[in-house]
């Protein structure tokens, strides 16, 4: 094999690596993080926020990161908080936030609702006695 034929291939295998690395999805590098973690209180906790609230624009894609603990109850799949977005002026489900939380860490990928209002997030999985309480404001801007 010539020097020139090694440099073209050389060459191809960079143009190939370049095209695969343009293809790979980009979301999740542009998304905004929001951590949150369901704890085994039966509460959903943000850092460095005594009452935990979201706060979004319209449209954003936010990678929502999860740390969930295990409370005192789970469900038969193993999921053990839930995590549902509700339209506050009538309750109804937001399709695509109706999420559920194994114990550990996990990670959603999410388009916030073109709405701008308020929200709630509420636990769906009985995760114990003080289930109830396991919510929290979410507001979508303009």
């Amino acid at each position: 094999m010539t020097t020139r034929s090694r440099i073209r291939r050389i060459f191809v295998g960079i143009a190939a690596v370049s095209a695969l690395l343009a293809a790979l999805p980009r979301a999740s590098a542009q998304a905004r993080v929001i951590e949150v973690t369901a704890d085994s209180d039966s509460r959903y906790k943000i850092a460095g926020q005594r009452t935990p609230e979201i706060t979004v624009k319209a449209g954003e894609q936010v990678l929502l990161r999860v740390t969930a603990h295990k409370a005192k109850s789970w469900n038969r799949d193993g999921s053990i908080h839930g995590f549902t977005l509700l339209r506050a002026k009538d309750r109804t489900k937001v399709d695509g936030w109706n999420l559920l939380f194994k114990p550990g860490k996990q990670e959603f990928l999410l388009t916030v609702p073109n709405e701008p209002g308020a929200y709630e997030v509420v636990c769906t999985v009985i995760c114990s006695e003080d289930h109830e309480g396991m919510h929290m404001k979410f507001t979508v801007l303009p």
